[in-house]
Order: C-alpha cells, then structure tokens, then sequence
C-alpha cells in the first residue's frame, strides 16, 4: 500500500500571536476557560506577551470583536472564549445559534483560525464541568484547535 501524504499540525505556539475574546457574562465561568487558553497557549511556547485578552459585555458580541481581529492583520489565530447558559426563556436559543455561525463566519470569511470556546450548556453544573472540572476545559480545547489549525493550514 502507498504512503499517503499526511499534513498535521505540530503544537507548538512559539513566535505565534493570539487574540482571545472573552465575554463578561458569567465570568465565573469564562475567567476559568481564559486561564486553561492562556496556560495552554504558554505551555506551548507562546509568550504571554503575545497574548491579547479583550474582554466584552456577552456572547453575542463575540463575532464582531472576533472579526475585527481576525481581519486587522496583527493575530494568527483568535479564541472566543464564553457561557450561554439555558433559562426559562428562548433567549438560549437565539444567542447560543448566533454565535456558533457568526464564529464561523469569521474563520471562513478573515482565513483566520478561530476557535470555538463558547459553552452552550443547559445548566450551570454543566458549565461548570466544563470549565475545568470533570468535563475538562474546553478553553484548552478551543486554544488547542486553534493552534494546530494554524499549523495545518501553514503547510497547505
């Protein structure tokens, strides 16, 4: 059988710079998703100096701060980092369905990796989990994803 050529993303983030947007709604929970992305981010050889934290009002702002970085030109990658958790109204729905295709957007639309650290949980106890107790912290996932994204796409 033939060697099949096989692109991967080394993680290694040094000389790389990041942009991670992060809501202040329930910043209980996203403080928590900000320090995992950061620590994995240094972990693996980026500088903190390399690091930009913005910080806006919720979730719903997210694409369009993440966008503005994304598109300026000063970032390899972006990480949005926040918490829509379900309440007793539809409020959930239409936030958490925004934000996922808004991000989207920006990657497909910038060519920049964003990755997606935005929990959409039915309770606080899954937020929670999820923050870096027994479900992991899917901050570390989404800086993670970002980083061998571009990785992956320097090789292309």
């Amino acid at each position: 059988m033939p060697h099949i050529k096989t692109i991967e993303g080394q993680l290694d983030a040094k000389g790389l710079k990041f942009a991670l947007v992060a809501s202040r709604f329930n910043d209980f929970i996203v403080d928590k998703l900000v320090s995992g992305a950061v620590d994995y981010l240094t972990r693996h050889g980026a500088d903190r100096a390399d690091l930009t934290l913005v910080r806006i009002p919720g979730a719903f702002e997210m694409p369009l701060v993440a966008k503005k970085m994304a598109a300026s030109g000063a970032y390899d990658g972006v990480v949005c980092l926040g918490a829509v958790i379900r309440g007793a109204t539809p409020h959930f729905e239409y936030v958490s369905s925004e934000v996922a295709k808004g991000v989207a957007l920006v990657t497909l639309e910038t060519g920049v990796p964003v990755g997606f650290g935005v929990l959409t949980t039915d309770s606080l106890e899954q937020a929670i989990e999820r923050a870096g107790s027994k479900g992991g912290n899917k901050g570390v996932e989404a800086a993670a994803a970002t980083l061998e994204t571009i990785r992956v796409l320097e090789q292309i």
